[in-house]
């Protein structure tokens, strides 16, 4: 992305244009009205990474810009959170004057929170010894006067946490608070607030749901936690060591009993409840599948979609709710599922101005 296309006053024109090419992309289905929830127009990503750049004295964040690849000075970045941007000035102006945290520093990874929370991640092209340690520790130190700040330093084969490797974010959604761990290196949303839409348009498409919900891909159990309310029990799945420790963080923290996380992909689920294979971590964690009456199932998958496989086994079920990062294997897959299924609900979240992402959900029910 070109930082000049970051242009706050361009905004709507550029929304509209998202709005005219999805309606296009899926113009070959039978759509209710669409939903569209913008994004705030600058300050709206809680994560952000730059390069850094060495020259004499001199230090300094850069980006590369895609098209022409040159380097790009960044020393406030718009779309960034607004605490990104207020620490990123005072963490150069300390690394630049200490020998030991600034030599063959490469990057630096920033994640923010709502909650006033933020995390640096320090990457380095050299081992991190007692020295960086003591130096990284006085500096989170003197930054803890205004920030609430945790730093992490990453080498090969290292890494050094400075106090956590995690932010705590808390988000007001559909009437309640919902507390999320959201850990270094592993997938959160990246727009908080369109993230809180993306909840709540979830939760009103579920509401006075019977049974029990299936969620495939739930990460930290960012949705998990949410849809619990309109449901008897949620089974979620989730493959990532880190995130399924997240999301049993972020289920004791919210006090929710309703909710089980088995680490299987969605392919090992699909052969578990099928009877292809059994998994002895359903045994261990005392799950027993034929016991959930699941008749809605969520999935959020990666930009490849969903395979073939997977289709098939949520194709079985009576409603389907489906988030999409990749409009091109959403089309794909909803040609499938509008076999059996009618599209009730059709919806955009902006989650990345400025840019060609969209990010689309759609909930459907079996005809």
């Amino acid at each position: 992305m070109s930082l000049e296309f970051v242009d706050p006053d361009n905004y709507e024109s550029q929304l509209n244009a998202k709005k005219e090419q999805f309606t296009e992309l899926f113009s070959t289905f039978e759509l209710p009205e669409l939903e569209c929830f913008a994004s705030e127009k600058l300050h709206y990503r809680m994560r952000s990474q730059f390069r850094v750049w060495h020259e004499d004295e001199e230090l300094y964040f850069y980006m590369t810009d895609q098209e022409t690849k040159a380097r790009i000075r960044v020393d406030q970045f718009l779309p960034a959170s607004t605490l990104i941007n207020q620490l990123m000035p005072r963490l150069v102006e300390e690394l630049k004057v200490s020998p030991i945290l600034r030599y063959k520093l490469f990057q630096a990874n920033f994640i923010s929170s709502l909650n006033g929370e933020i995390m640096v991640s320090l990457l380095y092209h050299k081992p991190l010894d007692d020295e960086w340690l003591t130096a990284i520790k006085a500096l989170k130190e003197r930054l803890s006067k205004d920030f609430s700040i945790n730093i992490i330093g990453r080498a090969r084969k290292q890494k050094f946490i400075v106090d956590n490797d995690f932010v705590i974010e808390k988000l007001d959604v559909d009437g309640q608070q919902l507390t999320y761990q959201q850990v270094e290196n592993s997938f959160t949303q990246p727009n908080a607030k369109v993230s809180i839409n993306m909840l709540e348009w979830a939760i009103d498409c579920t509401r006075n749901s019977q049974g029990d919900l299936l969620e495939l891909y739930c990460g930290n159990g960012n949705f998990s936690l949410a849809l619990a309310k309109n449901f008897k029990r949620v089974l979620a799945t989730e493959v990532s060591k880190p995130a399924v420790h997240s999301a049993q963080f972020n289920i004791t923290e919210n006090n929710i009993d309703n909710v089980a996380i088995i680490r299987m992909s969605a392919e090992e689920f699909t052969q578990a409840i099928n009877g292809v294979r059994e998994f002895n971590r359903l045994k261990e964690s005392g799950i027993d599948l034929s016991s959930y009456q699941c008749n809605t199932i969520f999935v959020d998958p990666p930009r490849a979609g969903l395979d073939d496989g997977t289709v098939k086994m949520v194709q079985k079920y009576d409603n389907i709710m489906y988030i999409s990062c990749n409009p091109e294997t959403l089309k794909n897959n909803l040609d499938v599922f509008t076999q059996t299924h009618e599209i009730k609900r059709f919806s955009l979240f902006d989650q990345f101005p400025y840019t060609h992402h969209t990010e689309a959900g759609v909930f459907l029910v079996k005809r």
